[in-house]
């Protein structure tokens, strides 16, 4: 189907982006707030840049005392989350092999699609801007994460979901022929091509080969697709790339050219936050926080620079009359030198710095509410406390300070929650699911005990079974003596073929021929449990708890009392509250046999685990 000027979007694009870069939001009565020009603040402060410029009014060079940086790192490295720390598990007996399947795919997943790149990006922006804007691309039979950039978005500056959004795209002519967008309109495109620019249509560099293109989402009117005027009152998920050129001669009207139309999905863009703040967009980051700060501790550098700077001149004072009504501290500044009449004294002027002291003593003030705001200690900067400080005294004040990291983390874990039940896992199941094929996963030996374990006990029950029908045809009656026999036996023989094995496991969908992973894994995206932020303990806190465990079934004593209702009770208590170690680990511990099986390699019978049995 042909592609029409659409002007309906491109008017919508125009006011939002006139609104984004030149509107304010009343947030309160005494709080305007400008998400656009914030942006640009935080990008000034990131790269040591005054928004006032680099000079004062006299010429001078204005420093700037960079205290940004340092504390948008600790937050980058105190909310790390690493792709490995990512697991997905079951809520009940019956999902165990699920989880473990879902747990194979989506590190499969990441792996391909360098999933823990994206994590250390996602987390630079997060630190920096306290929000960050991901959106998944899917492209054939891969999707791709990103991290938008901020300088690339036009969004609502109050509500970001139920709002179109507006990715600024811009794109050489051989980058945009290759885009698959509408090849008439791509020709039509080519021939108004113009400089790269910022928002708020500032030139970025010198090329002027490329195009600007407005690629938007969002629950928008239906008439945007159909032009059927009657169509304007139902709302759908689409999706729009554009781009627009003045007309000229006339003032604010533009030509369109609509590249792509047309229906999606779901909206392929989600907003994370560190720290939600109502009645904005954008939450507050490191850089923001330490606006007022680092305002004062520029101020305070400046002031004892320039006292530096006067008390390293020679300068001298005269009674000559000559010398009356000149602005002699334009003087010292060029250089001049002055020239006294005949009989006339020179002295010397008394310019050595005076109260620098006290100009430190008042930007320490201001250093040390930065890191009172920001929950940054001086230890987890690097410094050392100070002498004859208790080790102690330091691990508790670094225990509390990131105590409000640790909540950062778990808004993260939430976001990468939505990520994949949302996105991720749909995905695998639409496009890497659909079949019958079999999947091959290798285990921990944790894991391979619990699989074999469900598997083991009902292939021995449907193969003794199997077994007890035909010598029934035969006209043979088993004693149950011979049935129990017959099933250790078949136990016996299961155990040792999943032995040969290793740590490598065989799965298929299903015994029904026809059912495919997809149909097994209905819902597997919300019957399972993504933990993501279950290492937020310490490691030293890891390490005690799990000596104590071990100390606590080595000894004979203390593990006769887990053998008791009350026991297991109290220590189970006990282990969901560290969160070290999961009581469905220490479950099995009677048959600690049953764990991981001796074995080499992956070679022998490759016995497949069906999830249905």
């Amino acid at each position: 189907m042909k592609i029409e000027h659409n002007s309906s979007v491109g008017e919508l694009i125009r006011k939002m982006e006139t609104d984004y870069v030149n509107g304010t939001t009343q947030i309160s009565k005494y709080v305007n707030f400008s998400m656009h020009d914030n942006l640009e603040k935080i990008e000034a402060y990131l790269n040591s840049k005054h928004t006032t410029g680099e000079f004062d009014s006299l010429g001078r060079e204005k420093p700037f005392f960079n205290i940004v940086t340092a504390a948008t790192n600790v937050w980058y490295r105190a909310t790390n989350i690493k792709s490995g720390q990512i697991k997905i598990k079951a809520t009940k007996d019956s999902d165990i092999t699920n989880a473990f399947l879902a747990t194979v795919l989506t590190q499969d997943w990441m792996r391909r699609e360098n999933f823990a790149y994206f994590l250390n990006e996602w987390g630079r922006v997060l630190a920096r801007y306290g929000s960050a804007v991901v959106k998944f691309v899917e492209k054939g039979d891969k999707l791709i994460p990103l991290v938008i950039p901020w300088s690339k978005l036009i969004v609502d500056t109050v509500e970001f979901e139920p709002n179109p959004k507006v990715e600024v795209i811009e794109l050489t002519e051989s980058e945009l022929r290759k885009r698959g967008y509408d090849k008439e309109m791509v020709n039509e495109l080519c021939n108004a091509i113009k400089a790269r620019e910022t928002l708020d249509k500032r030139r970025k560099d010198n090329k002027n080969d490329y195009i600007r293109l407005y690629e938007i989402h969002g629950e928008m009117p239906l008439s945007y697709l159909t032009g059927k005027p009657e169509d304007s009152d139902e709302f759908v998920q689409q999706m729009h790339v554009i781009s627009f050129v003045g007309i000229k001669g006339k003032k604010k009207e533009f030509q369109d050219f609509t590249l792509y139309a047309g229906r999606e999905e779901k909206d392929p863009y989600m907003i994370t936050h560190l720290i939600k703040e109502d009645s904005r967009t954008l939450a507050i980051g490191a850089v923001e926080h330490l606006f007022e700060s680092q305002w004062m501790m520029n101020h305070t550098a400046k002031s004892i620079k320039d006292q530096l700077d006067l008390a390293s001149k020679l300068i001298f004072q005269t009674a000559d009359p000559n010398f009356l009504n000149q602005n002699a501290h334009t003087a010292i500044e060029t250089g001049d030198i002055l020239i006294h009449a005949v009989n006339q004294p020179l002295t010397q002027v008394n310019n050595s710095s005076h109260d620098i002291s006290s100009l430190q003593a008042y930007g320490s003030q201001w250093k040390a509410l930065a890191n009172e705001i920001t929950g940054v200690s001086e230890s987890m900067m690097g410094k050392n406390p100070p002498s004859g400080t208790a080790w102690r005294l330091t691990e508790a004040l670094l225990n509390e300070s990131r105590s409000l990291f640790e909540m950062m983390t778990r808004n993260k874990g939430i976001s990468l929650d939505r990520m994949f039940r949302i996105h991720i896992i749909p995905f695998l199941k639409k496009r890497k699911l659909n079949n019958k094929e079999q999947i091959t996963a290798v285990l921990d030996a944790y894991d391979i005990g619990k699989i074999d374990k469900k598997f083991i006990k009902n292939q021995s029950v449907k193969k003794t079974n199997d077994a007890m029908d035909e010598r029934i045809l035969r006209g043979e009656m088993p004693t149950e003596e011979e049935q129990m026999q017959m099933m250790q036996q078949m136990q016996m023989g299961i155990q040792q073929q999943l032995g040969e094995l290793g740590n490598e496991r065989f799965f298929k969908p299903s015994e029904i021929s026809s059912k495919t992973w997809k149909d097994t894994l209905k819902d597997i995206e919300w019957d399972l449990e993504i933990d993501v932020t279950g290492e937020q303990a310490t490691a030293n806190d890891d390490l005690t708890t799990l000596s104590t465990v071990f100390q606590t079934i080595a000894d004979p004593v203390k593990r006769q009392v887990l053998a008791t209702d009350e026991g297991k009770k109290l220590f189970n208590l006990i282990l969901n509250k560290t969160a070290t170690v999961s009581p469905l680990l220490m479950s099995d511990m009677p048959n600690l046999q049953m764990g991981a099986p001796a074995g080499g390699g992956a070679s022998g019978s490759s016995e497949e685990l069906s999830l249905t049995q």
